[in-house]
């Protein structure tokens, strides 16, 4: 704790009464969004790491999230891969805590809802709206519980927050600032246009009580000249009263981070069509019910691949090094996604001309002669699916996760950390050929050629000493440069740190959330600090 973060605890705290039981709160301050994929995410990863440098003890918390990228915590767990990021924002272990309650998409059936990290049922959007008003007390009881441990909890709202015909029993936006009485700030996204209105029809559409919590708002995502803009933010604040705590620009290296939800998959690939003198061509099909592809932003970032996301109505390139089924919330669904687009032929003929493939969790199922499904799981009644039969493997599917996170070596001593976060189980012949054995167990499995490969770990290509194997049967003898993947997510956060200090008003909005006798050198002195 540096000078900066005195015992917090033992000044400002104040009692929330939210309806059931009370919680002690520390300073904090909530992110919510004038509509989905507005930054919000990012913009409290940049905050969590600001704080944390300055010695304070940060938590990020979601009350509720809707994606199919989830991450594995210490003790088993499923939270937002969002949400994991800004944990490591905040040099902290993520916890189930930090992201309560998440709705995981599934084909045809509604959403998995998990809550604390736990799988409960699958439920329709109408089942669900009625039982989130339930959720409230297990929301209120895990901020208390980050509370506890922070100097200063910064929270994400989730999609828009003026969804009116949603706030009835809503726990994800001004349903739990409400309950919580934490002060709000909306972001806006400049760079789709509308700005003003959105913020403007913010506050239009809030009640008294939720217009007493907001505070100001951020523009984010600006690109142009600023001086353009500054008439604007008179108007937004002659219609609603709020403070702007600042313009924060658009943040290129934003690619370089984790996605938190299909949104964030690129149109096309992470460099130029032609490859731009990359020699690696990795096509990762986009399916519909795509999950954990942050897996493979490890490849994108080395300097010798180039990555491609393959959306429907595409086919894929004839000329790829290596095609990439990844996971899917849905195997069965995606099954039959596959060869309506047309993609399971593509794939065979790439097979056909040397090509390889590789299948990580539901891809890995995919690959397999078929997937069984007795309990009607993921299928509307029991069902066997006839997989590309291109392993010597099934698939059984079960109600039962698998939820784990680790730490192995392989047995050549190259070590692999990742997460496994899967229903059903897969044998058969194909894996008596695995695709590595870890800590001296069998992962996977390889085809007869080696030019198939499947396995269930999510996570896999975090590891550099793998990742540089895996990618040498690509490189024709020679070596790429040495990656260090987590370095290179520490150093971008460090990076957006600087940028949220430097063009946002933070010590303003360290303020607003309460913290007492906050002080930064940096936005006390730097002119180029905005806010009014």
């Amino acid at each position: 704790m540096t000078r900066y973060a005195s015992s917090l605890r033992d000044r400002g705290v104040r009692e929330v009464a939210p309806g059931e039981g009370k919680i002690f709160r520390t300073p904090s301050l909530m992110l919510q969004g004038t509509g989905s994929d507005v930054g919000k995410s990012l913009l409290v990863a940049g905050l969590c790491r600001y704080f944390t440098r300055l010695g304070y003890r940060v938590r990020p918390f979601k009350p509720q999230n809707m994606s199919n990228n989830a991450a594995i915590t210490a003790d088993g767990g499923e939270i937002g891969r969002a949400q994991a990021l800004q944990a490591i924002a905040c040099r902290a272990e993520p916890t189930a805590d930090m992201n309560p309650v998440l709705l995981k998409p599934e084909s045809g059936s509604g959403s998995q809802v998990v809550i604390r990290g736990r799988a409960q049922r699958v439920m329709s959007a109408d089942d669900y709206l009625n039982y989130r008003r339930t959720l409230m007390p297990a929301v209120i009881e895990s901020f208390g519980r980050l509370c506890g441990e922070a100097d200063i909890v910064i929270a994400e709202g989730a999609g828009s927050c003026s969804e009116v015909n949603l706030r009835h029993g809503d726990i994800a936006n001004m349903g739990f600032a409400t309950a919580a009485g934490i002060p709000v700030v909306l972001v806006a996204d400049i760079d789709r246009g509308g700005v003003i209105a959105s913020i403007v029809g913010a506050y239009a559409l809030s009640g008294d009580e939720e217009r007493a919590l907001l505070k100001g708002c951020v523009i984010n995502k600006f690109r142009g000249d600023r001086g353009v803009f500054e008439p604007a933010l008179d108007i937004i604040r002659s219609h609603t009263g709020l403070r702007c705590f600042g313009v924060m620009g658009w943040f290129g290296e934003a690619s370089r981070l984790p996605a938190e939800d299909s949104l964030g998959i690129p149109r096309g690939g992470f460099s130029s069509p032609d490859g731009g003198g990359k020699k690696i061509r990795i096509c990762v099909l986009v399916l519909s019910r795509i999950s954990n592809f942050d897996d493979f932003d490890p490849l994108a970032a080395e300097d010798d691949v180039s990555l491609f996301f393959i959306r429907p109505g595409e086919a894929i390139p004839g000329d790829a090094d290596l095609v990439i089924l990844p996971g899917t919330k849905s195997t069965a669904a995606d099954l039959e996604f596959i060869r309506h687009q047309g993609w399971d032929v593509d794939i065979l003929a790439h097979v056909r001309r040397g090509g390889r493939v590789l299948g990580i969790c539901g891809g890995f199922q995919i690959l397999g002669r078929e997937v069984a499904d007795p309990d009607a799981i993921e299928s509307p009644e029991p069902a066997v699916m006839p997989g590309l039969g291109l392993l010597d493997v099934s698939t059984v599917m079960a109600p039962a996760k698998v939820l784990r996170r680790f730490v192995s070596m392989t047995s050549d001593g190259v070590e692999v950390s990742g997460y496994e976060i899967h229903a059903g189980r897969t044998d058969g012949p194909g894996m008596e050929r695995p695709m590595m054995l870890l800590d001296g167990v069998p992962e996977g499995a390889v085809s007869p050629d080696e030019r198939v490969l499947g396995c269930y770990i999510h996570g896999l290509f975090t590891s550099d000493g793998y990742r540089s194997r895996f990618l040498s049967a690509f490189r024709d003898g020679k070596t790429g440069m040495e990656l260090n993947y987590g370095a290179e997510i520490d150093r971008v956060l460090d990076v957006l740190a600087d940028r949220v200090g430097i063009e946002l008003n933070v010590k303003a909005l360290a303020e607003t959330a309460g913290l007492i006798g906050f002080h930064s050198a940096l936005a006390d002195v730097d002119p180029r600090s905005n806010g009014s």
